[in-house]
Parts: C-alpha cells; structure tokens; sequence
C-alpha cells in the first residue's frame, strides 16, 4: 500500500529557477549529453507570485485545464571509443516546465555563429527540431508575471556563418511532409497538428554542446534542423513559441543525428523525480539494473508505444493486453477499457474514504474526500506488467486537490488511445533505447548527478554562445550543487488556458 502527505496547498503557480547546472555523468561506451529538469512545483523553486485568472495548484479548474491541454496536444497526433568526453549543452543544461506554454518542459540551448540562444519545448511524440527563422508572425517575446518582458530570438541563416541550406537531393529530404521549395534547391519541411503548423526549409548549423568537466571546453556538432519561416496557430502563444526540440525516432530527430555521427549511443534518457527534480542525457543506455520491455515496431506510426500485458489493482490482477505510448508530453494517463474500468473499480472497492465529487465537468471520475481528521491518504498499489515479465510499479497514481479536501485517481477514460503520461512516470528514470528498441526504466530521485562547478572556458577557435541574461535581485537561494553558475530567473505564468481549452 502506498501512502501519501497532504503536502499540497494554495498560492499559485511558482516561479522558474533556472541555474547553470553542468552534471558530470559516467558512460560505460558512448558520450552522454545531459541537462537538468526542474518541475514548476520543486524543491529547487522557491518563489510564488499571484496573477489574476491563474488556477491555484490543486484546484478542479487547474487539473482541467492540464486535462484540456492534454487532449488538444493528442488531436494533433492522438560500441564507440571510451575516450569520447561526456558532453552537455555548452553553458548551462537546466530544462523547466511552463504551465503557461502548454505544460511542456523546456531547455535552452545554442545554436549557429555567432551562437543565438532559443528556449525549445521537449517532445518525444515528435522528431524535427525546428526554431522561428526570418518570419514575420512567429512570437518575439512573452510577457513574466512580474511585468519583464523576455525577448525571444530568432534564428536567420544569412547572419550565421555556419549554416546552410539542405539540398533536395539530401537522403532527408524524403519524407511526406518534405519537399523542394519553388524556385530553389532548398529542402523544404511542413509539420501539422490541426489549427497548428510551422514550415519552412530545413538548414544545417552548429549545435553548441560542451564537455561536463570544469573548466568547460566547447565541442560544436552540425546538425539539421528547421527553420521556421511560417508558424500558425499555439507556436504563436501557447506552447513552443520559440521552437520545439523533437525526441522521436526518425533520422532527423537530434538524438539520431548524434547517435549516426557516432557522437553517442542511440539512446536517451529522461527521469521524473518525486519532487519534480529531473534529467534528461543523450547517449544514456541506462543501467544493468534497470527493468525494460521491446517498443512495438510501427513504421506508420513510430511513436514509444509498448505493450502491457498484466494489469493489477492491489492483490487483484488481471490479464488485459493493450498497446500504450510513454509520452512525456501528457501531463495525465489515459486508458481505454477494459483496461481503465478493471482499474477503477477495483482501486474504488478498495479505497474506504468517501466518495467527492467535484464541479461538473471534471475529468477524473474517481475522487475521495477526506476524513475530518485526516492528513494521510492511503491507496492501493497499481503494477502493469509489460512483455517480457518486467513490472512498472506506479508511485503515483493520485493526485491532490488543494485544500487537503479531496485525492482522485489520475487516469483519464479514452476512447482509443492508451498514452501513459508524466504523473505515472514519477520517480523513474526512463531510457528510451532505439539500438535495443527496448524502454528501460529504474527507480531514481534523479539526483544522482554531479554538477560542474567553475564557470566554462572555450577554445580559441569559433565563437562562444552569448552569456545568460544576470538574474533578478530577488533570485531564490540556490542548493549548494548549483553555486557555481547561477542563470536567469523567469517567472513565467499562464494568462487561462483560453487557446488549449478551445
């Protein structure tokens, strides 16, 4: 049985702490890139800031809104040498979660010469890596709950020295949503997602990374991306406003382009801590201690899509196979039946509390209220078995309302597709294996890195990426692993989920 704190409470959506935080990973056979996750609601992030429309943590209104943003994002698609160094974005890895552009963490990385910086959301159901480029309606900044405006970059291929444009004939260029572009020889791209798209022409430049050792040495890598010349739709406004950073499996996904290079394995890595504190690294094949189960080979539709084979609800189990996709990109898991009514009613005889039931419309069927006295909660344990035997033991199969009223069952009934998402992924380290075709996970708090702690250096040749913007003076203290490098600071906060919800 599980049990569980009623740790969350009023006060708003949170301040993002960004910290220069270079983590030192070892690698067994390949080089690893890697950089920090911090979620919204994370030890690390101390600060909170009110403003007007924001859902408070914990609310009805604030799951639904996440629940919204979820199924918006769903229609769109519902042996190298051992002294390869170990490399991180060059200057600063840290990624971060913003509830007011989609619910979707972020990164900050370098691209071109002289380097421009683009904060891009990270997206494992998608694989170009695409940012705005000399267009005319793509967002030039966002406004922080403070009232700073933060300026946002955009990437134009005539002031970077290393960039160039992919030819037509270009072994890439050969996809569906591919093309030549009227009147050039320039490979041309489209990506679509219901009202939303970007296009444009796809390029090759620099990507900035940079050993994890201090003082940091530079290490530059070519690779293919787009160029975004056309945005319609949530790029505007709502989530990827300054590029998306695609993690699929496709040979023009970045974690392939290092991986044919022979710069890493053919892998990565993401880990979801208890307390939102995470990582993600490129090359990482994980741990010989960590559980895995074969991806199922879809060509039309190469997402990391599993199979479960055993469901189970305390001491009660059941064979039910179904096919579902590891999504980093859903906030919640959803399920169809019969998987997602054995599961419900079997946690629902089991959860003596009282039934609560909140405002109509409210995605989660299951919700209890506690008791007058209570602080604790206990539920019982959810396990899928996978192919292969290998159990997934979820940590966190409920979620609070703020208050300390009520907990409901965070699964949310489909129709069709079976997504398991980001609260079910809580306190793992998830690798995603395209050479084993195998996702592996192991339990983490995802703090087992060592950061850098003495500022970069870079080699005399190329030039460096601009230095992060000083933080504000009111910047939160930051944990003795972070002292060496402090970043910027945004308070970043969502306005009403207006566009998501629509």
């Amino acid at each position: 049985m599980m049990s569980f704190k009623n740790s969350l409470g009023g006060g708003g959506l949170i301040l993002i702490v960004l910290t220069c935080w270079f983590n030192a990973k070892s690698s067994e056979a390949f080089g690893t890139f890697g950089f920090d996750i911090h979620h919204r609601y994370s030890g690390t992030v101390k600060k909170f800031l009110d403003i007007n429309g924001l859902p408070e943590k914990g609310t009805v209104d604030y799951y639904s809104a996440m629940a919204r943003r979820d199924r918006h994002l769903k229609a769109r698609r519902l042996a190298a040498s051992t002294t390869t160094p170990i490399l991180t974005f060059y200057g600063g890895n840290d990624t971060f979660l913003i509830t007011s552009l989609g619910f979707l963490h972020y990164a900050f990385l370098t691209v071109g010469t002289p380097a421009v910086d683009f904060m891009v959301a990270l997206d494992t159901s998608t694989d170009l890596f695409w940012i705005p480029c000399d267009c005319t309606n793509c967002a030039r900044s966002f406004n922080t709950s403070s009232g700073t405006n933060l300026k946002l970059k955009i990437y134009s291929p005539s002031n970077s020295t290393t960039s160039t444009p992919l030819p037509c004939n270009s072994p890439i260029c050969v996809k569906p949503q591919r093309g030549c572009s009227a009147g050039l020889n320039d490979c041309s791209y489209r990506e679509v997602y219901g009202d939303t798209s970007t296009s444009g022409i796809l390029v090759n430049d620099v990507l900035h990374l940079g050993t994890d050792i201090s003082p940091q040495d530079a290490v530059d890598h070519q690779i293919t991306f787009g160029c975004g010349k056309n945005i319609t739709g949530a790029f505007l406004d709502t989530a990827g406003i300054n590029g998306v950073f695609g993690l699929g499996m496709d040979n023009i996904s970045v974690p392939s382009i290092l991986a044919n290079k022979g710069v890493t394995a053919n892998s990565f890595s993401m880990c979801f801590g208890r307390d939102g504190q995470g990582r993600i690294e490129f090359g990482d094949k994980g741990s010989p201690l960590q559980k895995i189960t074969p991806f199922n080979l879809q060509k039309s539709n190469a997402y990391y899509n599993i199979t479960v084979t055993q469901v189970g609800v305390g001491n009660n189990a059941t064979n039910l196979q179904f096919a579902a996709v590891f999504d980093t990109t859903s906030t919640f898991t959803y399920l169809s039946d019969p998987a997602y009514s054995f599961i419900v009613k079997n946690f629902n005889s089991r959860v003596t509390a009282a039934r609560y039931q909140p405002s109509r419309g409210f995605f989660f069927d299951y919700c209890y209220a506690y008791g007058a006295s209570e602080s604790t909660y206990i539920t019982p344990n959810l396990t899928f078995t996978m192919k292969g035997g290998s159990q997934f033991n979820v940590t966190a199969p409920t979620i609070e309302l703020s208050g300390g009223k009520a907990y409901c069952l965070a699964i949310i009934k489909s129709e069709d597709i079976n997504a398991i998402g980001q609260n079910y992924m809580e306190g793992y380290r998830l690798v995603f294996d395209r050479e084993e075709m195998v996702l592996g996970w192991k339990e983490s708090d995802c703090y087992d890195a060592v950061s850098t702690k003495n500022p970069p250096r870079r080699n005399s040749t190329g030039s460096s990426p601009p230095p992060p913007p000083p933080p504000p003076s009111d910047a939160a203290s930051l944990s003795s692993m972070t002292s060496g490098l402090v970043a910027v600071i945004l308070a970043i906060f969502f306005h009403h989920f207006t566009i998501i919800s629509s």
